[in-house]
């Protein structure tokens, strides 16, 4: 599968090559769907917090005699059933959404959902960018590339580029992530997806199936130009 690579300028370059291993998986929705959940319970935290009979304040004294007052059996005052008393189930700040999985899984996850963006057309390259902070350089980069301005960019980098972070951390829902960091979520969330064309081969080694030797020992992704010549 080939995709269009755009220079820093906005015009086209020329095309290359999507890694197989991750851009031809089976797409699985089902297990894309757990990977997002598992993704989204892992960052979450318990706020509402209840407090239990235990953590009311008040006195531990049974409120009257178990027989002979004519009155229901009652507890201290930290019961459930008196105003102001503890409450019986409710929400804990110490609660646990913490969720597994396999190593394998999670891989998986990840190539059915770049596979899945990658049948839909969303993926582009970038040949480079230049080592300068623009904020107006890089919205006029991406007014000149076929992306909708206002949906959700994601730019993947094979390493920190701080001048290409800086410069788009304030256009809204464009994003920057490391092609080590790539994870479901984003993925999905992502209208278009823009790989800097190193970043494509920084991916295949982390989340590729090959070996290391074998990735040491491939050549770099090359370019193919086409031709410029206006019709």
């Amino acid at each position: 599968m080939k995709i269009d690579v755009y220079t820093a300028t906005g015009t086209k370059k020329g095309t290359v090559d999507l890694p197989s291993s991750l851009f031809e998986a089976p797409i699985n929705e089902g297990l894309m769907h757990q990977a997002v959940v598992r993704q989204q319970s892992n960052r979450r935290h318990a706020i509402a917090h209840a407090k239990s009979r235990g953590e009311v304040r008040g006195s531990t004294r049974k409120l009257f005699a178990q027989k002979g007052t004519g009155r229901a059996r009652r507890g201290s005052v930290r019961s459930p059933l008196l105003r102001g008393g503890g409450k019986a189930f409710g929400p804990s700040s110490d609660a646990n959404f913490t969720k597994d999985m396999p190593r394998s899984m999670r891989r998986a996850a990840l190539k059915s959902c770049l596979s899945l963006q990658a049948k839909n057309n969303c993926i582009l390259g970038l040949e480079s960018y230049p080592e300068e902070i623009q904020t107006k350089k890089f919205m006029d980069m991406l007014a000149k590339m076929p992306v909708e301005i206002g949906r959700k960019i994601l730019f993947v980098l094979p390493d920190s580029h701080l001048q290409m972070q800086l410069s788009a951390r304030n256009i809204p829902n464009v994003k920057t992530i490391l092609a080590g960091y790539l994870n479901p979520q984003d993925v999905l969330n992502a209208h278009h997806i823009i790989f800097m064309v190193d970043a494509l081969k920084k991916a295949e080694e982390v989340f590729g199936a090959r070996s290391k030797e074998q990735a040491e020992s491939s050549p770099k992704t090359a370019v193919k130009e086409t031709s410029s010549k206006t019709t």
